[in-house]
């Protein structure tokens, strides 16, 4: 696993943060949930090769 999408990670999680406050202040509780919810998928896109990846790697070491 490459060291970078721990920092890509972290990258977006403080810049959905801070874009969802500043939404739910002004009122826009609606947009702040998107904005969360395409963080969310945007990592899981990044995250699911390397889950996939492991997942393989197990079933090689067990021959299943």
């Amino acid at each position: 696993m490459e060291v970078s999408i721990i920092f890509k990670i972290g990258a977006v999680g403080i810049l959905v943060s801070v874009l969802s406050q500043i939404l739910k202040h002004s009122g826009r509780e609606e947009q702040a949930f998107l904005v969360s919810f395409s963080g969310l998928l945007v990592v899981l896109f990044w995250i699911v090769p390397y889950i996939y990846e492991l997942f393989k790697n197990i079933q090689q070491l067990f021959v299943l």
